[in-house]
């Protein structure tokens, strides 16, 4: 991962989250500082501020004389993460169609990225392809506000995404139809459609991940 920013802060921060918070094998277990500082190579002082940062986002949290947590995500959370990207999602698709603003174009390109790596790619570049498709249509909204909220969403998103995939055999294929189904109601200018492909989507994600 490429890492940018003016500060050793701003290193741990993108590292910790695009990277280490990310990977499944990390839920339920504490963040080891020293091991981050190495790999981004800085002193555990800015870790620990980045880690400050992620607790205030609800990514970690900070036990007395323990560290950081990155605690599994209950049932309950995962059902209202899926609920809130569905609000957000449905109304981008219905503002940006109105506006004439719909993505699809951009939102192709990244399907047929994924298409490209279905088999041989791993499954976070497979997510962050992702979560990229609906980043784009999120932006298309207009919405500077809402478009924060859904980026403080990126991180569990990629998260459970993986997860979904390590579930599924047949996940991502099925990503790919799901993905393709919200690009043609866009494409056809149709907001129904367009909103019941992205909630169908959801809720199939969801539904894979609440059986685990």
């Amino acid at each position: 991962m490429q890492l940018s920013g003016d500060s050793g802060r701003d290193r741990a921060y993108q590292y910790l989250r695009g990277t280490v918070l990310s990977d499944p094998a990390v839920s339920g277990t504490f963040i080891n500082e020293q091991v981050v500082a190495t790999e981004v190579g800085i002193s555990r002082t800015p870790v620990r501020e980045a880690l400050l940062m992620l607790a205030a986002e609800d990514l970690v949290q900070l036990v007395p004389h323990r560290g950081a947590f990155v605690a599994p995500l209950p049932g309950r959370e995962i059902a209202e993460l899926m609920q809130a990207r569905g609000v957000i999602e449905c109304w981008a698709a219905t503002t940006s169609l109105a506006e004439g603003e719909a993505p699809v174009e951009a939102m192709s390109g990244i399907l047929e990225q994924q298409r490209a790596i279905v088999e041989q790619g791993d499954a976070k570049a497979f997510i962050e392809l992702d979560s990229q498709f609906h980043a784009l249509l999120v932006a298309a909204g207009g919405n500077s506000v809402l478009g924060r909220l859904y980026e403080n969403l990126r991180a569990k998103h990629v998260l459970l995404g993986v997860v979904a995939l390590q579930r599924s055999a047949t996940r991502r294929q099925d990503v790919l139809a799901e993905h393709q189904a919200i690009v043609d109601g866009l494409a056809a200018g149709d907001p129904a459609a367009a909103e019941k492909a992205i909630l169908s989507h959801l809720g199939t994600t969801g539904s894979i991940l609440m059986q685990g």
